[in-house]
């Protein structure tokens, strides 16, 4: 668990090697002011939804064969902030953590946190990451917040997601926006790479459109001597949502950042 932590820490300081171009404020601004008002539309027509949400989080380190893959699932009301997920390290050895939202609070099940039987209960608007492009207790609805604010937004074309036509939108984001809901030491370790730069990090934002103007995938990446991505994808809209406080005598409340599947 160590070595993830450290692996995690090293894209903060491997991402100074992203590189890529982006669109120019000139010449192109109009067309990016449009674009980004069509992400901004999708997210708001999604985020009214109930959907089926699959999450993946990958770390890659280029010199080691390791890759270390976080995986989400389950459903979620984005617009009634209530949902059920799943959490698995894979290849880790680690028993999945079973997440319900009810409103601003999270319940966690099977986390190290607690005991057999019990619930650990964290506060959602509370909860912090300590690693890059990693949303505070794996919640949906952080990422969603994060790619809205994309920037220098351009159209990359159609292609498929979850096997119809969409329109891929592609930016950038902030230095506000990526290490929104960092915790404070995490934070100074992105402002300290930000002064040598001299400018924000790059951090690449992307949002699949499908034929209904819903927001059916979204995706923050850095690429460097480590490469760091995470990828939301949103599918059965409309989909049930089973997601109930568990009982009081059953609830322990915790910080969720002391456990690395949840934060």
């Amino acid at each position: 668990m160590r070595r993830a932590h450290l692996l995690f820490a090293a894209v903060l300081l491997l991402c100074t090697a992203c590189s890529g171009d982006t669109e120019s404020d000139s010449g192109k601004s109009a067309k990016a002011v449009e674009h980004g008002a069509a992400v901004r539309a999708a997210i708001e027509r999604t985020s009214a939804d109930r959907v089926r949400v699959d999450q993946k989080i990958e770390l890659r380190d280029v010199d080691r064969p390791t890759t270390y893959v976080f995986t989400i699932s389950g459903a979620f009301d984005l617009a009634g902030d209530r949902g059920r997920l799943t959490v698995e390290f894979e290849d880790s050895g680690m028993d999945p953590v079973e997440e319900v939202f009810v409103g601003d609070t999270v319940y966690l099940r099977g986390s190290r946190l607690v005991g057999e039987g019990e619930w650990a209960s964290a506060v959602r608007s509370e909860a912090r990451t300590r690693f890059f492009l990693r949303a505070p207790l794996n919640d949906p609805e952080h990422l969603l917040r994060q790619v809205k604010a994309m920037r220098q937004v351009s159209n990359e074309g159609e292609e498929k997601v979850n096997g119809a036509r969409a329109v891929h939108y592609r930016g950038t984001i902030d230095h506000a926006t990526a290490s929104l809901g960092m915790t404070a030491k995490t934070k100074q370790g992105l402002n300290e790479i930000r002064e040598t730069l001299g400018d924000d990090m790059p951090v690449y934002a992307d949002v699949w459109v499908d034929a209904k103007g819903r927001a059916v995938q979204a995706r923050l990446s850095c690429f460097g001597g480590v490469e760091a991505m995470t990828t939301l994808t949103l599918s059965d809209f409309g989909t049930q949502v089973k997601a109930e406080a568990p009982s009081a005598e059953r609830i322990v409340p915790v910080t969720a950042g002391e456990d690395v599947l949840l934060a």
